[in-house]
């Protein structure tokens, strides 16, 4: 089954173009699938604002160019204004990914005013009472009005779709539903099975034959609307045959850091046990992205085990998933489990 939306070929020239900056683990949705470590509750001690600042600084001047502030949901830290302008003065262009919890319209306009320039929404689905029932909240209602109110001021409008059993047979419904929101990219993407949502696997991971209907569905939507509204469709690697290119590569173009200030080659890098991430708090980032020895580690393909040493593919998806890799079989440096 083809990963449309997952095929990223891009040459950062060692640069971090995405800096990723997880400003809270706190968020007060309760979804079964959080990205959040299992262990969230024990990273109380979140990033100041100055040091907010100084990571900023120091990824433009390494050559950042986009910016996410997410979480946990990030419309909970008292300082995302003040973030958020200091970001775009330094010549960010920046992305909020959020639940919309948090969030108004006249937060919206301040936000707008201070420079943010593009808005990822997380909506579970069409029906008031699924999304409700998946989010453990009253939080549809909310989604729905700011989603219209992102449109109405401006934004450009992602759409997150995190795709499970429960709403995968809503596809058509849900893409109906993002455009007469007037959403400029859905990304209709199955849920990555990391962390909480490995935890639950069983209860969300679709069956083939839903998948083959909802890429069906997105395909129709592709061909009858054409570029009005850009759909991504991202398929659960259980279902796939050969590796995603994942990240493009392990410290390659992006990096996150977490609420407590560890820098991540990827977003996921923490449910590999035994490494020891470097916290911008102790490292610069220019020393952290080009010298820590994490940060080094997947790069190449010296690291590689056979088959991925010899593999015609390894410059393409090199290697997988480490996370993955590791989550399935113990060990980081295996060939990601998804491969044929």
């Amino acid at each position: 089954m083809q990963k449309d939306g997952s095929e990223l070929s891009l040459d950062g020239a060692g640069i971090p173009l995405w800096l990723t900056c997880e400003l809270t683990y706190r968020c007060p949705l309760d979804c079964p699938w959080c990205n959040n470590p299992l262990d969230f509750d024990k990273y109380k001690n979140e990033l100041a604002t100055e040091d907010w600042k100084r990571v900023l600084r120091e990824g433009r001047a390494m050559g950042s160019l986009q910016l996410g502030l997410t979480g946990g949901e990030p419309a909970l830290r008292n300082d995302l204004e003040e973030l958020i302008a200091y970001a775009d003065g330094l010549g960010y262009y920046t992305n909020l990914i959020t639940s919309g919890m948090g969030l108004t319209k006249e937060r919206l306009k301040e936000l707008k005013k201070l420079g943010l320039k593009q808005i990822q929404l997380s909506i579970q689905s069409s029906n008031r009472d699924i999304c409700n029932a998946l989010v453990g909240a009253e939080a549809y209602d909310h989604k729905l009005e700011l989603a219209h109110e992102i449109k109405a001021l401006g934004f450009p409008l992602v759409l997150n779709v995190p795709v499970c059993r429960q709403n995968i047979g809503q596809t058509e419904d849900i893409l109906s539903m993002a455009e007469d929101i007037g959403a400029d990219y859905v990304e209709f993407a199955n849920l990555q099975y990391y962390n909480w949502a490995l935890l639950n696997r069983s209860e969300f991971l679709p069956a083939r034959e839903q998948l083959e209907c909802a890429e069906a569905i997105v395909n129709k939507h592709r061909a009858r609307d054409g570029n009005k509204m850009t759909i991504y469709f991202v398929i659960p690697d259980y279902y796939a045959d050969r590796p995603k290119a994942c990240m493009n590569g392990w410290g390659a173009i992006q990096i996150t850091i977490a609420p407590d200030g560890a820098a991540l080659p990827c977003q996921e890098a923490r449910v590999i046990k035994g490494m020891e991430f470097p916290n911008v708090r102790d490292y610069p980032l220019g020393w952290i992205w080009h010298e820590s020895p994490v940060f080094n580690k997947f790069r190449g393909d010296d690291w590689m085990k056979e088959p991925c040493r010899n593999c015609d593919e390894r410059g393409k998806d090199f290697g997988g998933c480490r996370c993955q890799a590791f989550l399935l079989t113990g060990d980081a440096a295996n060939t990601d489990p998804v491969c044929s």
